[in-house]
């Protein structure tokens, strides 16, 4: 996992404060909460960029399947932290697209983790990959001018 460490990169932030039910018994922010916090940023980032249907985002005609995530800790997280979640969308493919997150600690400015996810867009009918439209990835390029396409 490479995403850059340089927020610059990112025009998106998301931010939380974590909740008392989200520390585990070591007194830090539980492992697996680290993708809650990337799904609510990834789903913010989706409504933002205008990638949501604005009435049901649930929607039969377009569904998309994380297929994958990944996360590297680098410092703990505590209750009662304000956190950053910088995401933005790095690449996409032919059905593909490929998210990056950094997390920070606002109070001192630290990445505390890193992570990144690939998300595929899947023909319900069939529940096989299909090709992203064209509309999407309009608005992904004009929301998110650097993304690679690598199509």
């Amino acid at each position: 996992m490479k995403p850059s460490k340089d927020k610059s990169n990112f025009k998106h932030i998301y931010t939380l404060k974590v909740r008392l039910y989200e520390v585990d018994i070591l007194q830090i922010v539980n492992n697996a909460v680290y993708f809650n916090y990337f799904e609510q940023a990834r789903m913010q980032y989706a409504k933002d960029a205008g990638l949501l249907p604005e009435k049901n985002i649930f929607e039969p005609d377009s569904i998309y399947y994380m297929v994958h995530n990944q996360i590297n800790y680098l410092k703990p997280a505590f209750f009662d932290d304000e956190l950053n979640i910088y995401t933005r969308i790095s690449y996409i493919k032919h059905s593909s697209f490929g998210f990056e997150h950094i997390v920070e600690n606002t109070a001192n400015g630290k990445i505390i983790a890193e992570g990144e996810g690939v998300s595929v867009h899947v023909n319900p009918a069939i529940r096989k990959s299909a090709p992203l439209t064209d509309e999407f990835i309009e608005k992904v390029t004009s929301f998110e001018p650097n993304v690679k396409l690598l199509r």
